[in-house]
């Protein structure tokens, strides 16, 4: 038993709350982990959760990463270079990162990336055109998006 917050807490009672939390929504180790650390339990107990999990396939990184790709691209709207930074900040591999990355259709990619410079040109339309070709580019970048696909995108565009 463990207390957090002045409630016992049973090992088992911790497991199928985090059981719960990872049936909910996808979630990667590190964010296991993370919530693991607001309960007051050894090391040892956390890693046998974890192991846990990832035997009962709770916790599957490659379909964690597939879904965020694939959520952050469509949804969001976000480049292959936010994407993958995010990634490595929730600790994913490099191999998972990579294969998730590239199950992005490439012309879909150049057509978000065409979508998004053209919704934030309507935002923009007073500007010189020189302005306009920066504010465009530094908007694309800060979506992560990569900067010779973009400076491409916008000199079709001229």
């Amino acid at each position: 038993m463990t207390f957090i917050k002045s409630k016992i807490f049973d090992v088992d009672i911790i497991k199928s709350k985090m059981q719960y939390w990872c049936a909910y929504q996808e979630r990667c180790h590190f964010q296991v982990s993370q919530k693991l650390n607001e309960y007051d339990i050894s090391e040892i107990e956390k890693d046998n959760i974890l192991i846990s999990l990832i035997e009962d396939n709770y916790i599957n990184e490659l379909r964690f990463t597939k879904q965020f790709v694939g959520g952050k691209f469509r949804i969001k709207k976000w480049g292959k270079h936010k994407i993958k930074a995010e990634l490595k900040f929730l600790d994913i591999s490099t191999t998972c990162i990579n294969e998730a990355i590239s199950e992005i259709n490439e012309e879909d990619y150049l057509k978000t990336i065409r979508q998004v410079l053209s919704t934030k040109k309507q935002t923009l339309s007073k500007l010189a055109p020189k302005l306009l070709f920066q504010k465009l580019l530094q908007y694309a970048l800060s979506k992560g998006f990569e900067q010779e696909l973009v400076f491409k995108i916008l000199n079709e565009d001229k």
